[in-house]
C-alpha cells in the first residue's frame, strides 16, 4: 500500500548475466523530499513494463544510457498529481510520465503530459494510446508504407505493438499474417483482432507453414523478435520489401552470438539484389508528431476499429517477476502494474 510519507522503489541491485532474476532488483523505502517551487508531487497508479528495460539493465552501448546500479528502475507511468507548485498542473490531474518503478516522484513538468481530470481509461496511455501504439503507428505507416493488397507479416502479433500493427495493416487493405507463441494467442489474433492467419512460431515446421501462408511472398515484415522467425521470413521477402525494426526480444537475454553459420553475407546479398529497406527506429524519432498518432489511434479505438488487450498485475513488489515473465513471452497483451489506487 502507498504511504503518504515513505516512497517505495524498485532499484537495479545488480546487472543480469543472461536472463534477469529477482536478485537483480531490490525494493527500498526512502523518505519523500520536500516539494519546491516549480515542481509537482506525483503518485504512481500504473507502471508500464516493456522489453527495452532489459537493455537498460546491461552496461552496454545503445540508443539510451545504461542504468546506474542503485538507480530506480526506469519505466513509463500514469500518475495522479498529489500536490502542485507548477502552473498547468493541479492536484487530482492525471499525467503521463516517466517516473519509473516507485510509489512517488517529483517532476518539474518537462517530462509530463497532462491527461486531465477524467481520462476514460488512464492505463491506455501506456499502451495503445502511448509508446506501443505510437511505435506501431509510425513504424508501419512511415517505414512499412503499406499498400492495399500487400502481405504484411507481424512478429509478436498479440503483443501491444504487434496487435496494433496488424490491425492498422488491415485498415490499410493488407493481408496480415501474425506470428505468436501458442494456440491461444494465434486464435485471438484471428478471431478478435481480425488477422487473416496467425502461426505458432513454436511449431517444428514453422518455416514451412509460413512459406505456405505467403505464396506471393512478403512485402512488409514488422520486426520485434529476431532469431528463428526472421530466418524463416528472409527467403520469402519480395523485391523492395520493407522491414521496420523496433526490437529484438529473442536476443535480449543472450550472452553469446547465435549458433550456426554466419548469415550476414546472405542477408546483405538479399538487401542488394532485392533492394530491401531495413530500418531500425525508436519512438522518440517521431516525438514532434506524437499528437498525430494519438489523435488517430484514439479515433480508431473509439470506433472499434482497433481492439486492445491489457494484462494488469497488482503491486510494485510484483514488478520484477512480471518483467522476467514478459521477456519469456508469458504475458498476453500489454503488461502494466497497478502500483496504487485510481482515487
Amino acid at each position: 500500500m502507498q504511504s503518504t510519507d515513505i516512497n517505495r522503489r524498485q532499484v537495479l541491485a545488480s546487472r543480469p548475466e543472461g536472463a534477469p532474476t529477482t536478485d537483480n532488483f531490490r525494493l527500498e523505502e526512502v523518505s519523500l523530499p520536500q516539494l519546491k517551487a516549480g515542481e509537482v508531487l506525483l503518485r504512481t497508479v500504473y507502471l508500464s513494463l516493456d522489453p527495452y528495460m532489459r537493455g537498460r539493465m546491461s552496461d552496454t552501448k545503445s540508443y539510451a544510457d545504461p542504468m546506474v546500479l542503485g538507480d530506480t528502475m526506469v519505466g513509463g507511468t500514469v500518475n495522479r498529481v498529489v500536490e502542485s507548485h507548477l502552473e498547468g498542473f493541479e492536484a487530482g490531474d492525471w499525467v503521463l510520465g516517466y517516473s519509473g518503478w516507485q510509489d512517488y516522484a517529483i517532476s518539474d513538468g518537462a517530462d509530463l503530459v497532462n491527461l486531465g481530470k477524467n481520462p476514460s481509461v488512464p492505463s491506455y496511455s501506456l499502451g495503445v494510446l502511448g509508446m506501443p501504439g505510437i511505435t506501431a503507428y509510425f513504424g508501419l505507416l512511415e517505414i512499412g508504407a503499406p499498400k492495399k493488397g500487400e502481405t504484411l507479416v507481424v512478429a509478436a502479433a498479440t503483443g501491444p505493438v504487434g496487435a496494433t500493427v496488424g490491425q492498422i495493416g488491415k485498415l490499410q487493405g493488407c493481408r496480415v499474417i501474425g506470428v505468436a507463441g501458442g494456440e491461444q494467442k494465434c486464435r485471438y489474433a484471428v478471431e478478435e483482432l481480425g488477422f487473416d492467419l496467425c502461426l505458432d512460431h513454436r511449431a517444428g515446421d514453422f518455416a514451412e507453414q509460413l512459406a505456405a501462408a505467403c505464396p506471393g511472398g512478403i512485402d512488409i515484415y514488422f520486426e520485434s523478435v529476431g532469431g528463428k522467425v526472421f530466418d524463416s521470413v528472409m527467403p520469402l521477402l519480395n523485391d523492395f520489401a520493407r522491414i521496420p525494426v523496433c526490437g529484438l526480444i529473442s536476443q535480449y537475454n543472450a550472452t553469446t552470438l547465435p549458433e550456426g553459420p554466419d548469415r550476414t553475407s546472405l542477408l546483405m546479398r538479399d538487401v542488394l539484389t532485392k533492394r530491401l529497406k531495413i530500418q531500425g527506429f525508436i519512438i522518440f524519432d517521431y516525438y514532434a508528431r506524437f499528437h498525430e498518432a494519438v489523435r488517430t489511434l484514439s479515433q480508431w479505438v473509439g470506433e472499434g476499429k482497433i481492439k486492445y488487450l491489457e494484462e494488469v498485475v497488482e503491486g510494485l513488489e510484483a514488478a520484477p517477476d512480471a518483467l522476467i515473465g514478459l521477456l519469456e513471452g508469458q504475458n498476453f497483451g500489454k503488461l502494466v502494474v497497478r502500483v496504487g489506487t485510481e482515487n
